[in-house]
């Protein structure tokens, strides 16, 4: 991802944000109001897990 880009994730596609230890990360995220909606946080990231990502 480069500074501007737009992306687009489809409801319900489970995807990770893309932070690694190296490098700073910050989003904003809009949601559309709806029937039948929800917000799911995914699993924890373990420090190992995270001191793996590039």
């Amino acid at each position: 991802m480069k500074p501007g880009d737009c992306i687009n994730i489809p409801a319900e596609v489970k995807h990770w944000h893309g932070a690694a230890p190296d490098s700073w990360f910050s989003h904003l995220a809009v949601e559309v109001p709806g029937t039948e909606t929800s917000n799911e946080w995914c699993e924890a990231v373990s420090a190992e897990e995270y001191g793996k990502l590039k």
